[in-house]
């Protein structure tokens, strides 16, 4: 797991592929009860449908209620960036970088305190979702 500076969270995967990582990233979501799968978008199949060529990049937004509703009570903006979203794409060799939004970035993006409580229960059911991902 690392941190590129702008509040992206990368979780690397090797000896996987996109679909395998994808797949696992969307059972974990459905399994999960307090989580709601809103969309998948296969960002390589739309770019393929007007002839552009793009590594296999699948996208997940989904979110908890429970969790977000207070972040956009504290900061309305903060409806801008929820959803969550996570990203799974190939790393051009033999696995897979997984890509999700740092909460406390989020919340300094937003002015959301940084000690509320769902940030932090939110960055660690993130980054589990990300291993689980990433395998």
């Amino acid at each position: 797991m690392s941190d590129d500076g702008n509040g992206i969270i990368k979780t690397t995967g090797t000896n996987t592929t996109v679909a395998e990582a994808a797949s696992r990233l969307e059972d974990a979501i459905n399994e999960n009860d307090k989580l709601r799968l809103i969309a998948k978008v296969d960002h390589t199949a739309g770019a393929a449908s007007v002839g552009l060529v793009l590594p296999d990049t699948v996208e997940f937004i989904f979110g908890n209620p429970a969790l977000g509703t207070p972040l956009m009570q504290a900061a309305p903006t903060a409806a801008i960036d929820l959803p969550q979203k996570m990203v799974v794409m190939s790393d051009g060799g033999d696995g897979v970088v997984v890509l999700h939004n740092d909460p406390q970035y989020l919340a300094q993006r937003h002015g959301i305190p940084s000690s509320t409580p769902e940030l932090a229960t939110a960055a660690t059911a993130l980054q589990n979702l990300a291993d689980i991902a990433a395998g």
